[in-house]
């Protein structure tokens, strides 16, 4: 299915005049252009990263770079650490990485900094954050606006309880996820938040737990298709799924189909797409410009041509700060979820 998928969008993109290249490392005709690299902290098994792994290679052949992906195998931050220790060796003419963890990263992103080595932070960690280790600017969404958002909405359909599923507690932004949400609604955070792990089968169990010993719990907040999926596993064995309010951040085909088929209320989008292109599009700009305006920089991205066609086609809107560009929150619902989950797993 996604097979044909791709082959409809290679043909839509030929039309289109953009083309799409293969694997990571891009063609030959892109081998005299600058090289950059983006580090995450995520785990070979987490998914949601093939969304932004798309996204680097198409802003590689829109804008004539190459960017390589690098990450731990198994999510350890100490492995992290080191590869950006190694792109500051490596001398790449910019970096890109999450703020997986501000007291780790500081120090080897201070060796990339010490090169004159231009970078952008993405996806977790604050924009205060972000400025305090010097980066170009921060791409990603506002975790404890975006988790307040979806607790407003849940404390407009009555919700008063809930759990926080948090299967990546090792990253210090998601509990702000959980933070926001739990105040929207009124309620402490900390006793509402579970440290469900990353493994399928321990959240499943651990949530089961918890709502056994915590009956009133009314709704249910992931943090991602990891914990979605299993989190929906035991909301299924105990005959509450479709029954319990439940929301879960980012995108899936799973979570997609519980949108539609009403056991999901809505996902919080954070585009993940503009957290891989935005980096490689403004570093390569910045670079081929000979520019460190940021302002300049932002206005070429807006009105470049590629980039509005990828927007267009994918369906995505950035929110555009003086430094920092924002990549969500969007919701996803029954009323938009058609556009989305053409792209899902893919560029959504």
């Amino acid at each position: 299915m996604q097979s044909n998928k791709r082959k409809g969008f290679l043909k839509h993109l030929a039309v289109l005049g953009l083309g799409l290249g293969l694997g990571l490392g891009m063609s030959a005709s892109h081998a005299a252009g600058e090289k950059f690299v983006l580090i995450s902290h995520a785990p070979d098994s987490d998914s949601w990263w093939n969304t932004i792994k798309n996204s680097v290679k198409q802003a590689g052949e829109d804008f004539n770079v190459t960017v390589d992906y690098r990450n731990p195998p198994n999510g350890d931050l100490a492995d992290m650490a080191r590869l950006v220790e190694q792109s500051a060796a490596r001398n790449y003419d910019g970096v890109i990485v999450s703020i997986a963890d501000f007291s780790v990263l500081q120090k080897p992103l201070g060796l990339v900094a010490a090169k004159k080595i231009p970078f952008v932070t993405i996806n977790s960690g604050t924009l205060t954050q972000s400025e305090q280790l010097g980066a170009v600017m921060h791409v990603g969404q506002p975790e404890y606006e975006a988790g307040k958002g979806a607790g407003e909405k849940a404390k407009a359909a009555g919700i008063k309880s809930f759990v926080c599923v948090n299967h990546y507690a090792t990253n210090p932004s998601s509990f702000e996820r959980c933070r926001g949400f739990a105040e929207a609604i009124g309620v402490d955070f900390k006793a509402a938040t579970l440290d469900a792990g990353e493994d399928p089968t321990t959240i499943e169990s651990k949530l089961s737990a918890y709502l056994r010993n915590n009956p009133k719990t009314q709704a249910v907040l992931a943090l991602g298709p990891t914990s979605a999926h299993a989190s929906l596993k035991a909301l299924e064995k105990m005959g509450l799924k479709g029954k319990m309010w439940f929301a879960t951040f980012d995108l899936s085909d799973e979570i997609s189909k519980g949108i539609k088929d009403g056991s999901i209320q809505f996902a919080i989008d954070q585009q993940p797409y503009l957290q891989g292109y935005i980096p490689v599009a403004v570093l390569a700009i910045m670079k081929q410009d000979k520019t460190t305006d940021l302002a300049k920089v932002r206005e070429k991205l807006i009105n470049n041509a590629k980039f509005k066609a990828r927007l267009a086609e994918y369906g995505l809107a950035p929110s555009y700060g003086p430094r920092h560009i924002g990549s969500g929150p969007g919701y996803v619902t029954k009323d938009n979820i058609g556009k989305v989950e053409k792209y899902a797993g893919q560029f959504r």
